[in-house]
């Protein structure tokens, strides 16, 4: 194969000079001024008065913030699947299911070929920030390898189509590239999740593999998967020209140090990103440590909400000229593909706002507050990483719940199920918990108020169960796969009750 990364590398050197000069904000400006302009003649258009937007403000003074349910009742659910010019000109070919992570209910969300020209362009981003990082990598020299759901698409009417975002990118790969991609279609059309990373297990082997994707958790269990096959301990062994592995879909935090482990003795360059099915929101342009950058000028608009305001019938909306580092901001797009302050369901917070770096803290869903404790998934996540560290232990997953308290349980409590690599021997569940529960408290005023002297809520309480069973867990609820991902924060008692048994239940529980 033909190594192409010497026009990479040209393009590179182009795209990181436009990107040293770029202005965040005339960007910003300037991107959402195209996207009024180009849907000024759609419904949503007319409705909106677009033919008189000039600027920011005037545009968040004419287009409320919406949900994905406020834009299925009032623009999508009776035409779908033909929505034409609507809320984006021209008719919407695509529709990237949701993993409905929280909520458990998919949701179908526009993907018009701006869109995917836009995911395209971030790919290419990426590319640029890793041959930055890496000037040596021989990145298109062999294989990129996406792990991710099935790719097979459902035709929901003539030229519109549904599935996972994966599948729909797969869809799209230019022509060029389709000799560097991996799976094959026979394989990456499969439903089946453990029959397709068993074949993918064994035949990626057999390939030159130069770059890897896919979501953190999956990624983690197929890798795993790879090494216990070959009876290997590292990837440089399994996949010797591994130049990039991509992360991204969940926290890095929880997988950190396994994933590090696993690719220790390579040069292998990790980089995270930030996708959602509404677009490609952030990339790591830097250190692992450095947070993500924001996708300035690739076809998205962003505005930033103080989360302390959502719900508020005068929600403060930044956007990038007026953000303040360390304020948790739910995130809000108009895209494209014919979202319009549409509110995604993510937390960040900016961490540099000269660069427009963030992290990401959460789903404005997913806090955990039965007891007024407010937790939110980044502080699990730190607290799960310390614990672990300082426990010597390898977490492959978790999830956390609450107990309130009922008939002859004067005390609620927080339950922490965990999947460790290693087995119990030489372990102390007490410790560990301790360790978890120290460090919410340090991180979390409120949740410290309702420790306080074990008075208010009680210890959380261990429940560990071996290696696989978040996996047969995900499966028995029909959702094994790529695209699925294991809920942090459990709200419903039953869904955390019937982990809990099952974990409990899991053959060969720790």
């Amino acid at each position: 194969m033909i190594d192409a990364t010497p026009l990479l590398r040209a393009f590179a050197r182009y795209r990181l000079n436009a990107l040293s000069t770029l202005d965040p904000t005339e960007s910003q400006r300037r991107t959402l001024l195209r996207l009024v302009h180009r849907a000024r003649g759609t419904k949503f258009g007319r409705d909106h008065g677009f033919s008189r937007i000039g600027d920011v403000a005037g545009f968040q003074e004419m287009v409320p913030l919406r949900t994905f349910e406020d834009f299925w009742a009032t623009y999508w659910d009776d035409p779908f699947p033909n929505l034409i010019d609507l809320t984006w000109p021209g008719r919407i070919p695509f529709f990237a299911l949701t993993s409905g992570t929280t909520s458990g209910t998919s949701k179908y969300i526009p993907v018009s070929r701006e869109m995917v020209r836009s995911n395209q362009r971030a790919a290419a981003d990426l590319m640029t920030f890793h041959l930055r990082a890496k000037p040596q990598s021989r990145v298109l020299a062999g294989k990129s390898f996406m792990l991710g759901g099935s790719t097979r698409l459902v035709e929901e009417a003539p030229g519109v189509r549904s599935g996972d975002l994966s599948g729909i990118m797969a869809a799209n790969v230019p022509w060029y590239a389709r000799s560097r991609y991996f799976p094959p279609p026979d394989l990456a059309l499969l439903e089946d999740w453990e029959e397709k990373v068993a074949r993918l297990a064994e035949q990626s082997r057999r390939e030159t593999i130069r770059l890897i994707g896919g979501t953190t958790s999956w990624l983690l269990l197929f890798l795993d998967t790879v090494l216990s096959d070959a009876k290997e301990a590292t990837l440089a062994a399994v996949y010797p020209d591994l130049d990039l592995l991509v992360h991204g879909g969940v926290s890095f935090t929880p997988y950190r140090a396994r994933i590090e482990q696993i690719c220790a003795g390579s040069s292998t360059d990790l980089r995270e990103v930030y996708p959602a099915s509404e677009g490609f929101i952030a990339m790591a342009d830097a250190g692992p440590d450095d947070g993500l950058r924001l996708s300035l000028d690739n076809g998205i608009f962003f505005e930033f909400v103080p989360v302390a305001d959502l719900g508020s019938s005068s929600p403060r909306r930044h956007w990038i000229k007026t953000v303040e580092e360390n304020i948790e901001y739910a995130v809000v797009v108009t895209t494209c593909a014919g979202l319009w302050s549409y509110l995604i369901g993510d937390t960040i917070r900016f961490v540099d706002r000269a660069a427009a770096r963030i992290v990401v803290t959460g789903r404005t869903t997913q806090m955990l507050s039965a007891f007024g404790e407010h937790l939110v998934v980044s502080e699990l996540d730190r607290a799960m990483a310390l614990a672990c560290q300082a426990a010597g232990r390898t977490m492959l997953d978790y999830a956390v719940g609450a107990i309130v308290p009922g008939e002859g349980r004067p005390q609620g409590h927080h339950v922490v199920v965990v999947e460790f690599e290693e087995s119990a021997e030489a372990f102390d569940p007490d410790r560990f918990i301790g360790l978890v529960d120290k460090a919410l408290q340090d991180d979390n005023d409120d949740y410290r108020a309702h420790r306080s002297g074990d008075f208010g809520v009680a210890r959380p309480r261990l429940v560990m169960g071996r290696a696989g069973m978040f996996a047969a867990w995900m499966k028995r609820r029909g959702k094994l796969g790529g695209q699925n991902k294991v809920p942090r924060i459990i709200t419903e008692p039953a869904l955390l009750a019937d982990l809990t048994a099952h974990a409990e239940g899991f053959p060969g529980r720790r």
